[in-house]
């Protein structure tokens, strides 16, 4: 940001596209030089003509909702990451923060709006969703406008701890046992390897590694958009197919273009691909589940099997450890065989615990001597 005061004035001044833009600011005021920098370059990014009667200072959250859509959530966020906040924003936000000057909203009056949102029956996952929006929203608000302070501090409500639904091995082959086609392929596919329904959808053949035996993870398909776009969090990730899969692509091995497709030749969308797994749940008899509970599945089996949560982590391509973590509980602990260890019974005789050997030496003894054995307690 480049604004500076001059003989009393507030202005800005920045170049673009090696033009320089000087101006004297609407509001005389170095955050309103800031907020009238941004919608300037604002502007400047979308083409649009500088008619100086028509730009806005940003001092209302509303009015900085509308550059922060533009300027942040669009780049940087997917078309359904994009919708999901243009929804937060328009139906509960702005309704309750926009006529609010951005700079003058307080940690009260996010107070107020929690026990607002709690009124009108929404969990406490619903509201720290929405709050997650605020939170981001005001941070770069502070950010791009210079405004003065610190941004108000959120407390965040406390929700229940994450549950994760996961098909049993015998559930999966109940579900197997009733697809066909694709679908069938998709399913096994998804429980093989944890690709996400996205990234199911655009599969491409290219991304089949024969020789490694192995697939990258490349793309995910935007029903939206229509088309190809870079799996979350913008990683590319490997993982090894095992001999079904392998075979099973092998069979009708490609050279290019999408892996599954409807019978009309085009690829699958969400609503298809939904209505498929519901129909599949219902002819198998299982509960009502969706794509993603595939992805769990295959992350609770590695970690009951014993794969450390590092490697699930790869495969899964998370971005943090603490994502994968809610899978941890699954995988063979320790703590039971610390807890073994009060039992002399399970205790193990070498591991160093004089009390026990002893305990274990005079039953011996007692045994030996025709004595009822004495029970542990």
């Amino acid at each position: 940001m480049a604004v500076r005061k001059l003989n009393n004035s507030w202005w800005i001044d920045f170049r673009f596209h090696h033009v320089r833009y000087r101006q004297r600011s609407p509001d005389n005021t170095r955050a309103g030089a800031l907020g009238y920098e941004a919608v300037i370059r604002s502007r400047l990014a979308r083409g649009e003509p500088l008619r100086e009667q028509t730009v806005k200072v940003v001092d209302r959250f509303d009015d900085f909702v509308r550059i922060w859509i533009e300027d942040y959530v669009k780049p940087n966020n997917r078309c359904s990451e994009q919708l999901a906040k243009k929804y937060v924003l328009s139906s509960s936000l702005i309704p309750f923060f926009g006529k609010m000057p951005i700079g003058q909203i307080t940690a009260h009056d996010i107070e107020r709006y929690k026990a607002f949102q709690v009124k009108q029956g929404y969990t406490n996952k619903t509201i720290r969703n929405r709050l997650t929006v605020l939170s981001k929203c005001l941070v770069t608000a502070y950010e791009w406008l210079g405004l003065p302070g610190t941004v108000p501090k959120i407390k965040w409500p406390r929700c229940a701890s994450y549950r994760t639904d996961y098909l049993s091995p015998e559930e999966c082959e109940l579900l197997l046992a009733h697809a066909s086609g694709a679908i069938y392929e998709m399913i096994l596919t998804a429980l093989r390897t944890g690709m996400r329904q996205g990234e199911l959808k655009g599969l491409q053949w290219t991304a089949i590694d024969w020789q490694n035996r192995s697939l990258a993870v490349r793309h995910s398909r935007d029903d939206h958009l229509k088309e190809l776009l870079p799996p979350k969090n913008n990683r590319e990730r490997h993982i090894p197919l095992d001999v079904d899969l392998y075979e099973m692509f092998y069979r009708r091995k490609q050279a290019t273009g999408y892996v599954f497709l409807q019978r009309n030749g085009q690829p699958f969308n969400k609503d298809r691909l939904h209505h498929a797994i519901g129909a599949l749940c219902a002819a198998s008899g299982l509960r009502k589940i969706g794509w993603h509970t595939l992805r769990h599945t295959f992350a609770s089996h590695l970690a009951m099997r014993g794969v450390p949560i590092l490697a699930i982590k790869e495969l899964l391509g998370h971005e943090s450890i603490t994502t994968t973590m809610r899978y941890a509980h699954l995988a063979p602990s320790t703590l039971r065989a610390a807890i073994d260890m009060l039992n002399p019974k399970t205790a193990n005789a070498d591991f160093g615990q004089p009390a026990v050997n002893h305990w274990q030496e005079a039953q011996r003894i007692e045994i030996a001597q025709g004595k009822p054995a004495r029970r542990f307690a």
